[in-house]
């Protein structure tokens, strides 16, 4: 190993007023208020057992999602980094971002915030039709969403994410350009702008509603990064798209194949060792009562990354930027050398899918990255 990667770290708050019926991801409805002090208190106790992962490092970004981390007070928040502050040390630059619910309840919140130490928010609006939201199960208003971005923007941030859906139930493609159209029209920095899927366990998976056609779809897709292009934010992801200079630092060090440590229910990290380069993920318990609860350990698993892992591993991250990596950062994030794949990488290429003398796909292989990606499979 030339090296260990950069470090962040990945907070997970699992609660939210309700259960959208789209979401799989480890959140859970509430039925009173939020246990915020043993939460905290848990929280910490869990950083202090992923020290041995810290090496020596600095800490560049911290993300707190969730759930809906907004509804945790901004007393909650100060407590931890401060806290969290006196275990390792921050960056300079060090980027903090809060995943936030549009609705008034939290927005109000949203200076309280800044002064506690997050610099960076990601409003999960989803749609700026109240029809759509709806149907997402938001509990937001288009106006809403609106009134919160005018609020936070005078309260100090000037760094944040609108996060956006297109592919929604009966939406036509007007309607997908429209929301985007809205999104751009309020000059965030960053926009995350990608299709609703369906997935296992979740209510859309056993009630599918009705979603868009093949071609409405790719018309959205394509209409969609014209008007993008053309307002200045750059695509440098799959889904993410920035005005310059303005990347989610925190997404930025997942995609690159960095290390983060994982706290919370439910929260996973991927950590490197520096004696050996070994590589490991690792999870925590998943249901909060479980989490917080003295007798059970915050740790529900691990695994070593081994040699057959570690291609598929890298390339599923590095590949979902446009502009890839230098082949050089194969080595130094796995300690493998790059002729390792040197079959898969020239198949590739001939292909059309990767761009030659760098780990970088083409247009086509962006498009067709399932494709690329299987040929780093074992």
């Amino acid at each position: 190993m030339l090296g260990l990667p950069p470090l962040s770290l990945y907070v997970h708050i699992p609660w939210c007023v309700k259960k959208c019926p789209y979401c799989d991801f480890n959140s859970h409805a509430l039925s009173g208020g939020i246990p915020e002090e043993a939460y905290v208190d848990a929280l910490l106790e869990d950083f202090d057992s992923e020290v041995n992962t810290i090496q020596g490092r600095e800490l560049h970004t911290i993300f707190f999602g969730g759930g809906t981390p907004s509804l945790m007070s901004a007393r909650g928040f100060d407590r931890f980094l401060t806290e969290l502050e006196k275990r390792i040390r921050f960056s300079p630059d060090i980027e903090i971002t809060m995943e936030a619910n549009p609705g008034t309840y939290e927005h109000d919140r949203f200076r309280d915030y800044r002064k506690a130490g997050i610099n960076r928010l990601s409003l999960g609006v989803q749609s700026f039709q109240d029809e759509k939201l709806k149907a997402l199960g938001r509990i937001h208003s288009s106006d809403e969403a609106c009134k919160a971005i005018e609020s936070l923007r005078g309260m100090g941030f000037d760094n944040f994410n609108i996060d956006l859906m297109h592919g929604l139930p009966d939406q036509s493609i007007e309607d997908g350009l429209s929301d985007l159209k809205k999104a751009i029209a309020l000059k965030p920095t960053h926009i995350s702008w990608y299709q609703l899927t369906i997935e296992p366990n979740t209510v859309f998976y056993s009630k599918t509603p009705i979603l868009p056609e093949d071609d409405t779809l790719w018309s959205i897709q394509e209409e969609g990064w014209d008007l993008l292009e053309e307002a200045g934010y750059h695509q440098y992801e799959i889904s993410a798209y920035c005005q310059p200079g303005k990347q989610a630092k925190h997404n930025l060090n997942y995609w690159q194949f960095g290390d983060y440590i994982g706290i919370g229910a439910g929260a996973h990290g991927k950590m490197t060792e520096r004696e050996t380069g070994r590589i490991f993920r690792n999870w925590k318990t998943r249901v909060p009562s479980d989490y917080l609860a003295v007798d059970k350990p915050f740790e529900a698993g691990s695994r070593e990354l081994n040699a057959g892992d570690l291609p598929i591993e890298f390339m599923m991250n590095v590949l979902r930027l446009n502009q890839g990596v230098d082949q050089s950062l194969f080595q130094q994030r796995t300690g493998m050398a790059i002729f390792g794949i040197d079959a898969q990488c020239q198949e590739a290429i001939q292909k059309g899918l990767l761009e030659p003398d760098r780990l970088q796909p083409t247009k086509q292989g962006r498009l067709f990255l399932n494709d690329l990606l299987a040929l780093f499979t074992d």
